[in-house]
């Protein structure tokens, strides 16, 4: 699964720390300068935060050591990297059957803007940025629709004034300019029309299919799928015809032929970089796209976490199942990466314990492992995020997602680091301090909070997500038993798991913390995630119920400990609400009998108490709660959540066409690289 913490900046009070208790992180200031008679005066600070659009952050990502890396990596990140941007149309697409459109509309536009009205391009631009950031035109947390804040007359006139400046749109046959405006209208303005990407609990018992707007069903209901097997469950949309259903398959050859073509060209052009390891892993992930069965993906899934000593590495297809309400079905991503050595050695200690913690796991024996299969633990430097997984972009990764293939074969357990540092290094301090208590609690956070993330990140991840097993009725896929709620099941069980051993003397024991820092470290660590349920709420302006699995998973633990335990006040102060954690043996009790009761659920499938349980603590909250974390942050004019730009690559080319090197470097403008993306070039400004 991967970690959406790294989205949840702020959600969890969250990574948001701009000082460590640490070493600094390589900076433009503290790099040493080249020899020189006298010492070069210091750099400006290097620049993290672009620029906010309305509640979204806009964030440079930036990949330090890529320079150092050996030709043929640099060469091999690069041919991963071009294999990222070729499926990102594929989530685009299967994140709302308009969404291509919808883009190329609003990016005809902006290339084409001349003579159009100053206010209204500003705000086609704004609106632009946040279907960039969000894949679309639904916020990636709360799910509901934005629309354009601009008169439909004015932006109407927008259109046709780029077209007479030399824009193509995509007319439909037969169809006008003027025809295909009117038909993309409510697409933009009208929040009524397809107002959920992805809808778990509908209100009234509306069908949970047939209340998402997302495009991996079509004419489908819950209903229909009574009685039916997919053969193809993650890769595939399911299409309602005539009364049958049809499973039109993500391969070669079937839906996303073109681009899943351009992936495997960019694949095999990698293959003669890659390490054997990663070769075998890269030719069976090919073979998948080809034939779309799911035995050549777990052969695969087999392949790839059994590469555990490449330098670099991809993930790259249909993977996680956040946004299919059923949990089945897989969103496309790409991501590419290279191993921070420095920062590795906190995360392999703990997978390489592994086992220690699963014969400690605070729940019945019979769900624990008996041998812990193959964790690798690494922290990783990415170069690219496309898709589910980009530009927002998550904090840790373990995957595969196949309970049996984690179980036999083990896991890959990842931290990336260079994602967690721009998102400390880009939120303001301001955040924390207006929902912190008091000096003390701000003043642990400010110590220790980024620390303590990234700690329980690696222990989410390397510990969390590969540990239990599920009984012998339940199989390979507790999924299809848990159904709406096992993502948010899944997500809360590892958070469970790193609240839990953070207070263990074992991590002290392994030296990834000092014995005498472990109770601040925990201290802090357990205020920011009680804090997390008052801070979150700012995200959700619409509505009364949570969405976002993530989201969900976070309420759940804070409500539960609060209605279950005395570890958390609620406490008001000039008008203010605020969530105190006050008893840290409580806090840690009663997350350990929570665990073993979210273990069981999942062990056992236990569907009904599982919507019970979110029914009662992570899905519902209230308005006026809510209303008053928006007003307190609005005053503050703080984001809600980031998008990033991401590096840029650039091969150089010897005079027989080989590369001799990438060089990196850093855009700061999301406009031009969504451009440059899109195949489109950015205007001159």
């Amino acid at each position: 699964m991967i970690d959406r913490l790294g989205i949840l900046l702020a959600v969890v009070s969250v990574t948001a720390a701009a000082c460590s208790s640490g070493p600094p992180e390589p900076t433009l200031d503290n790099r040493e300068p080249a020899a020189a008679p006298q010492p070069a005066p210091p750099s400006l600070p290097r620049k993290y935060l672009l620029e906010q659009i309305g509640d979204a952050a806009v964030v440079q990502l930036y990949a330090d050591g890529f320079e150092k890396l050996p030709l043929n990596e640099k060469v091999l990140v690069w041919h991963l990297g071009q294999a990222a941007i070729a499926g990102r149309d594929i989530f685009y697409d299967q994140r709302y059957r308009y969404n291509l459109e919808m883009r190329d509309l609003l990016e005809e536009v902006l290339i084409h803007a001349d003579g159009i009205a100053p206010s209204t391009l500003a705000q086609i631009q704004h609106y632009t940025k946040l279907f960039w950031i969000n894949t679309g035109p639904y916020n990636h947390l709360t799910a509901r629709k934005f629309t354009m804040a601009v008169a439909p007359p004015a932006f109407a006139e927008a259109v046709r004034q780029a077209a007479k400046n030399g824009a193509r749109f995509r007319l439909g046959p037969a169809e006008s300019l003027d025809a295909l405006i009117a038909r993309m209208q409510p697409l933009f303005f009208d929040a009524a029309v397809d107002p959920m990407v992805t809808q778990k609990a509908p209100k009234g018992g509306k069908d949970i299919l047939k209340g998402s707007s997302n495009n991996l069903y079509s004419g489908v209901s819950m209903a229909d799928l009574e009685g039916f097997t997919e053969r193809y469950g993650l890769n595939s949309r399911l299409v309602k015809q005539n009364g049958e259903l049809r499973e039109e398959v993500y391969k070669v050859g079937g839906r996303y032929d073109r681009e899943i073509r351009q992936i495997i060209g960019h694949l095999e052009s990698a293959l003669q970089h890659a390490t054997p390891t990663m070769r075998t892993a890269l030719e069976t992930l090919v073979q998948w796209y080809r034939t779309g069965e799911d035995a050549d993906r777990r052969a695969y899934d087999i392949a790839w976490v059994t590469d555990k000593d490449s330098p670099i590495d991809t993930v790259n297809g249909f993977i996680e199942v956040y946004m299919d309400p059923r949990g089945i079905k897989g969103s496309w991503e790409g991501l590419v990466s290279y191993v921070n050595e420095q920062k590795t050695i906190g995360i392999q200690k703990l997978a390489a314990d592994a086992q220690w913690f699963e014969d400690r796991m605070p729940w019945d024996p019979k769900y624990r492992k008996p041998g812990v299969q193959g964790i690798t633990g690494k922290a990783i430097d990415v170069v690219i995020v496309t898709g589910d997984s980009g530009p927002i972009a998550p904090l840790g990764i373990n995957l595969p997602n196949d309970q049996q293939v984690r179980e036999q074969h083990g896991s890959k357990s990842v931290s990336l680091s260079n994602v967690t540092e721009a998102y400390d290094r880009s939120t303001p301090d301001s955040l924390r301090q207006e929902f912190a208590w008091d000096g003390a609690e701000l003043t642990r956070s400010t110590r220790w909070l980024t620390f303590s993330d990234e700690l329980v990140t690696n222990m989410h991840e390397a510990i969390g997500h590969a540990s239990g097993r599920v009984s012998e009725k339940v199989g390979a896929n507790p999924a299809r038993l848990l159904k709406e709620h096992y993502s948010a099941l899944e997500e809360g069980r590892c958070d469970l798991v790193a609240l839990y051993f953070i207070a263990d003397p074992r991590l002290a024991h392994l030296g990834i913390l000092s014995a005498e820092d472990q109770d601040d470290i925990v201290h802090t660590q357990y205020d920011a995630y009680t804090r997390n349920a008052m801070v979150q709420l700012r995200r959700l302006r619409e509505g009364t119920q949570i969405e976002d699995d993530h989201m969900r998973n976070r309420q759940m633990i804070v409500r539960w400990l609060m209605e279950n335990t005395k570890a958390i006040e609620t406490r008001q102060r000039e008008g203010k609400t605020f969530f105190v954690m006050v008893n840290r043996e409580a806090f840690r009790t009663g997350v350990g009998r929570l665990l073993a009761e979210v273990q069981r659920i999942k062990a056992e499938g236990d569907y009904q108490s599982a919507k019970q349980l979110f029914e009662r603590h992570g899905v519902h909250f209230d308005p006026k709660l809510r209303d008053e974390a928006v007003r307190r942050v609005d005053q503050l004019h703080l984001p809600s959540y980031s998008g990033f730009v991401m590096p840029k690559l650039e091969p150089r080319r010897g005079s027989d066409g080989t590369i001799t090197d990438v060089r990196i470097s850093y855009p700061m403008d999301l406009t031009a690289q969504m451009l440059e993306f899109s195949g489109k070039r950015a205007p001159r400004q």
